[in-house]
Formats: C-alpha cells, sequence, structure tokens
C-alpha cells in the first residue's frame, strides 16, 4: 500500500471514531426517559434509534468478515420493523451494553486490519461485481456507516435537554 491508501484508511477511521465517541457522549448523557422520547413528533423514539445502529453495527462485523453478529436478536426489531410496531424490544439498559459492547468488537477487530484488508471486497459482494466496482470494499462501507452514524446522531441530538 502507498502512503495516499494510508493516508486514506487514517482519514476514513478517523472520522468514524469521531462520530462514535459523539453518540457515545450523547448517549451517556441522556436518561433512559430522555431516550423514549421522539426524536421529532411521529418519528422515532431515541431508545428506537440506539437499538437501530447498535444492530447495523452489529451486522457490519459479519459484512466485513470479522466474525458473527454479537446480537442478531437485535436485527428483526430495529432494522427490519419500524418504531412504535407493538413489539417487544429489550430494556434501554441492554440496549446501551450492546452498543458499547459491539462498538468496541468493531474497534478491536478494525485495528488488526492491514491495509490491503481494507481495499478487500466486503461479504456482500461477488467477485464478479468487484472485479468491476471495486470501489464496493470494507472501506467504503465503513465510510458509508459513517454517515448512517451522522444522519442519526443529528436526530438524536433534539433528545437534548434545552439550555
Amino acid at each position: 500500500m502507498n502512503n495516499q491508501q494510508n493516508l486514506f484508511i487514517k482519514m476514513a477511521l478517523d472520522a468514524w471514531n469521531i462520530q462514535i465517541d459523539r453518540t457515545n457522549k450523547l448517549f451517556d448523557g441522556l436518561t433512559d426517559e430522555q431516550l423514549a422520547a421522539e426524536v421529532a413528533p411521529g418519528r422515532n423514539t431515541g431508545t428506537y434509534l440506539l437499538g437501530h445502529m447498535a444492530a447495523v453495527h452489529d451486522h457490519m462485523l459479519p459484512l466485513l468478515g470479522l466474525g458473527a453478529q454479537l446480537h442478531p436478536e437485535l436485527f428483526e426489531p430495529f432494522v427490519k420493523t419500524p418504531d412504535k410496531s407493538g413489539q417487544t424490544t429489550p430494556s434501554v439498559s441492554h440496549l446501551r451494553a450492546c452498543w458499547h459492547e459491539v462498538n468496541q468488537a468493531l474497534s478491536t477487530a478494525f485495528s488488526g486490519l492491514s491495509a490491503d484488508d481494507w481495499f478487500q471486497k466486503h461479504t456482500t459482494v461477488s467477485d464478479e461485481d468487484f472485479a468491476r466496482e471495486p470501489h464496493r470494499n470494507r472501506l467504503n462501507l465503513i465510510m458509508n456507516r459513517t454517515s448512517h452514524l451522522a444522519n442519526h446522531l443529528g436526530q438524536l441530538a433534539f433528545l437534548k435537554p434545552k439550555g
């Protein structure tokens, strides 16, 4: 790998880590009751978004070829099913623990990847598609998920108490 590729990896991972840190700070500063509120009238609750992001990040482990999901039970209620569907979901404390556990597992796995590893395809891309579209690699997935996280962080910011 050349220095530009290493720099690009560093930039992408720095952006990821900044968004994770900002989201951790927000979640840690909100009470369970504040998380239970809708981010805007008629929109998702903070609790749902916490579960959603934990599930999406957990799903990154197999997508990146880094292992099995730690909490596959979160995928159905928080990715495939909308908020307020009447389903039973885990407690906020459990979701908070899942969020931290999944992101720690990702961080540990990321540190073990070489520069070459980042430019390999993720698991949902066929060899044929990857030959035509080499940008469909692991690093691109991180960039996509960083944007996803930043979007939801912007929604969650409305849960912070005013003043």
